[in-house]
């Protein structure tokens, strides 16, 4: 990781205060969807906005990071009522919620809570370490300076959290054709969704709060990730409360099946290739054969 001279000034000061450093950052995540390609081409925009609207409890959410020198909490300060999700998008989305998330910075270990169709699992892995790269470019968020760092991050194939609208519309034609040659074909809500292969992070860090700490599972650059861009996802510091008179103990989650990130990636994958064959044979209702989770 390349650190220009400026981080290595702002580090120098603050090497000792990062020792009993402990706080609470307030983040506000945002996604956005291309509603240009979202759906068929016969859409109105007022049924786009009407989606969008629907979709808004999942692309708009509060997070809070409870840190100190080396372990982290993650959590969604507030959870908002997702309404009818509906069938398709909706429906999806609501069987996949995330918990909370330990950091351990000294051990490399990452804990998270994940519910998953009604089942309560925790993920245990390790923190992945990106290639930073480190810039010139700076900026103020609030009373802090923070300086631009980006990394390319591989996405597990089976991660549904990285979903998003297929590009490649060359096929649409044709797949509007076949639709309409068979009107009884229920519409797969994953058909026209991908999991790329690879996304460039961009994230904003302050040397000014000396952790190497960050929102979600993101980490190890010298100072406090203050602003975050994956994908289609902003992430953004709103607030922060550095060493309150009673800092709250950091403990790691502890509720659910305890299991690796492989082994829940698996889970995952089946239980999905299971959706889409339900939708494609029964419509998307329950029943047809459909397995539920035990416990």
């Amino acid at each position: 990781m390349k650190i220009p001279s400026i981080v290595f000034a702002l580090l120098f000061t603050s090497f000792s205060y990062s020792q009993n450093i402990s706080g609470k950052a307030y983040y506000e995540s945002k996604t956005t969807v291309d509603m240009d390609n979202f759906g068929r081409r016969d859409m109105t925009e007022d049924m786009k906005k009407q989606i969008k609207e629907r979709m808004k409890s999942f692309l708009e959410k509060t997070y809070i990071l409870t840190f100190n020198g080396n372990e982290s909490i993650y959590s969604e300060d507030e959870k908002l009522e997702a309404g009818d999700n509906g069938r398709g998008f909706g429906m999806m989305m609501s069987s996949f919620s995330a918990g909370d998330q330990y950091k351990n910075l000294e051990t490399n270990q990452l804990i998270e809570e994940r519910e998953f169709f009604g089942k309560q699992f925790l993920v245990k892995d390790t923190i992945t370490n990106l290639r930073w790269e480190v810039g010139k470019e700076s900026k103020q968020i609030g009373q802090y300076l923070v300086i631009k760092a980006t990394a390319y991050k591989q996405v597990d194939p089976n991660d549904v959290s990285m979903m998003r609208r297929r590009r490649d519309r060359d096929n649409e034609e044709k797949n509007e054709a076949e639709k309409k040659e068979d009107t009884t074909k229920v519409e797969d809500p994953f058909e026209d969704l991908e999991i790329p292969k690879e996304v460039l992070v961009t994230a904003w860090f302050t040397p000014q709060i000396p952790v190497k700490n960050g929102p979600g599972e993101y980490a190890g650059l010298p100072g406090l990730i203050l602003e975050l861009n994956v994908d289609r996802t902003t992430i953004l510091c709103s607030k922060i409360i550095i060493n309150p008179k009673e800092a709250e103990a950091i403990q790691p989650p502890s509720k659910g099946e305890e299991v690796s990130r492989e082994e829940y990636n698996k889970i995952v994958k089946e239980k999905t290739d299971e959706m889409r064959e339900n939708f494609r044979n029964g419509g998307g209702r329950r029943g047809g054969g459909g397995r539920r989770f035990g416990g």
